[in-house]
């Protein structure tokens, strides 16, 4: 049985969290419960484990910075909140203690040339189509969405140079004014069904089958496909060594505070692998 399954366990044995603290400062499970909305998942038990972890490694900081005397002024981060006395001197700490080098440019280069496809501007498509409007749960009007979509798509296969009429006389979309044109399409501009339908597609080319989505069933022709571009190292170089040094400052925080933790006498939660770490 893990850690946190026997926490578990023990929380449900005695109807109470289990008593946590840092070098002799509790933590309340008030406090505990507060926290957890910033530590949201669809497991109760892991998110009352992420929030006392965040807490008891907040402790953790708090107390060192209290033990070096570190001092710090609030700073506001530039979007309307200003820090706590308390965040201040936890970033002062950090700053001090957990260095974290500038990403070289051969470093930088070396992960461009193995992420290549990370790089690359995605795909644009110049499509048209016939939306056949039908909620989700509505099976009858589905259903006889989709009929009308695959009697337009056999008219089409026939008489392509119909579409633009079709579509104004059938398309529930705004679209249906201009032929049923959309113009240029790129990614997350669209439904993933409707997106991943245009991906498998051939210009100048109808889709087999009425695409359904979210909207109803669409009759979809692609115009054009305007392909992607490698983006230049030297465009996404800042990017980049952000990344990379995001990475590596996250990983020697958490070992930092897996160091602090090895000294301390915490109870209740485990913070071997450093748990979730203070933002």
């Amino acid at each position: 049985m893990t850690a946190a399954a026997v926490r578990r366990a023990t929380r449900q044995l005695f109807s109470r969290p289990v008593t946590i603290s840092v070098n002799g400062v509790a933590i309340s499970s008030a406090d505990v419960a507060r926290e957890t909305q910033h530590h949201p998942s669809s497991d109760p038990d892991e998110t009352w484990e992420r929030a006392a972890c965040a807490l008891a490694i907040r402790e953790l900081l708090t107390q060192e910075a209290d033990r070096l005397q570190i001092a710090a002024e609030p700073v506001d981060d530039g979007q309307g909140r200003r820090e706590t006395e308390e965040e201040a001197r936890m970033r002062a700490l950090v700053e001090r203690e957990v260095g974290v080098p500038r990403a070289t440019e051969a470093e930088c280069r070396r992960y461009y040339e193995r992420n290549l496809k990370r790089f690359h501007s995605p795909d644009l498509f110049e499509a048209a189509h016939i939306l056949i409007g039908a909620a989700p749960t509505d099976n009858l009007a589905r259903t006889a969405a989709r009929q009308t979509a695959e009697r337009l798509i056999a008219e089409l296969q026939t008489s392509p140079g119909k579409f633009a009429q079709l579509a104004a006389d059938h398309s529930d979309c705004p679209s249906s004014g201009q032929g049923g044109n959309l113009g240029q399409i790129g990614r997350g501009q669209t439904v993933a069904e409707f997106e991943a339908a245009l991906a498998g597609m051939e210009e100048g080319r109808l889709h087999a089958e009425a695409v359904e989505t979210r909207y109803g069933l669409h009759v979809v022709r692609l115009d054009r496909r305007i392909g992607g571009r490698q983006l230049p190292f030297e465009l996404v170089h800042e990017r980049i060594a952000g990344y990379l040094e995001e990475a590596t400052r996250r990983r020697a925080l958490h070992q930092y505070v897996a160091i602090l933790a090895g000294r301390a006498n915490v109870t209740g939660v485990d913070l071997s692998g450093s748990g979730p770490l203070v933002q």
